[in-house]
């Protein structure tokens, strides 16, 4: 069995990892860490683990992370950098949800993030935990940036364009759309349920932390530097992300073709039929991406369509997908349930 332990299991993002690492068939749960709620049962918290998970929340000082196989931190930004280096010393694998690891120009990341990094030299060992593109290199990893779910999306979607170099890489624009979770499980007024029903709004379009994080991908994936306009906007549901991309077609190509070629061995990526139109619930609570390419009026534009629930693969599924493959286990264990609907 591998011994796995969260450091910060309070969140939405944590109890999603709970949920999932409760049901593996080849994880023992050994530590969960909240400083607030010490001493606490984890399912006096979150009644849906009753019967599922035993333990209680301990202080990181006091739960034995050390003697775990891998540890996630779903903290956030900011905390993992502080304890990694001394996990990894001890042996321990190491699978950051939060955004310490993800952006290799620390420079760029202090700017975004505000704060000097505490360990720039784990950052360039870090290994970005997209599957699709990265496989190879997790398995080998110490230690892993898993992906934000907005990057997750846009990231998938654009990928088989840049790798066919079929796209103008100066051009590409990525309109997205997140439900309330993605704000996390905090109490802000604009993230209140009367604030945010009955209401759609775009956010940070100045600029937005994933913005660097997402060009980064593109740019390795086209080879060269792209040019990037991303636009969030909050959508009054819980779950769920929505990315419609575009881009300039420099050559005519199948695009529905590429994409299933591309995609054909992937278990959580589903190419959708021509014409299709993907929803956000149809992939809830699951592990999956599913996507639709158009190319509306046959003209030079195509036009994707990258739906994820934001808490699973773009967030805690993805992180076990990334343990799978860390410790050669089948990459779908554990991740096989199907959406929820309604």
């Amino acid at each position: 069995m591998i011994k796995a332990g969260i450091v910060g299991g309070t969140g939405y993002t944590g109890v999603e990892l709970l949920r999932l690492l409760a049901q593996h068939p080849r994880v023992e749960i050994t530590a969960i860490t909240s400083r607030k709620e010490a001493g606490m049962p984890v399912a006096e918290m979150f009644p849906t683990l009753r019967g599922r998970v035993d333990l209680a929340f301990s202080t990181p000082e006091a739960a034995p992370l050390k003697a775990c196989d891998v540890v996630f931190f779903a903290t956030p930004n900011g905390v993992a950098m502080q304890q990694a280096r001394e996990l990894l010393e001890a042996g321990v694998r190491v699978i950051d949800l939060a955004a310490d690891f993800r952006i290799q120009d620390v420079a760029e990341w202090s700017k975004w993030y505000g704060m000097e990094h505490a360990c720039p030299d784990l950052v360039a060992e870090a290994v970005y935990g997209l599957p699709e593109v990265n496989r190879d290199r997790i398995r080998g990893a110490r230690l892993i940036a898993n992906p934000g779910c907005y990057p997750t999306a846009v990231q998938l979607g654009f990928l088989p364009l840049l790798e066919a170099g079929v796209v103008d890489t100066g051009w590409l624009v990525a309109d997205c759309k997140s439900g309330v979770s993605g704000a996390g499980r905090k109490a802000e007024t604009h993230i209140l349920y009367a604030e945010v029903t009955d209401s759609f709004k775009a956010y940070a379009v100045p600029g937005h932390r994933h913005w660097p994080e997402i060009r980064q991908g593109l740019a390795r994936m086209a080879g060269q530097p792209v040019g990037l306009t991303f636009v969030p906007h909050l959508t009054p549901m819980i779950r769920g992300i929505h990315a419609t991309l575009y881009a300039r077609l420099t050559r005519d190509v199948d695009l529905q073709a590429l994409f299933e070629q591309r995609y054909a061995q992937e278990p959580f990526v589903d190419v959708l039929p021509a014409k299709a139109h993907p929803e956000t619930r149809s992939v809830r609570a699951s592990n999956l991406c599913r996507i639709a390419v158009h190319r509306p009026q046959g003209g030079d534009t195509v036009v994707v369509l990258s739906v994820i629930d934001n808490l699973v693969k773009g967030a805690s599924g993805q992180a076990v997908q990334n343990m799978n493959i860390l410790f050669d286990l089948p990459e779908t264990l554990g991740l096989e349930a199907l959406p929820v609907s309604p």
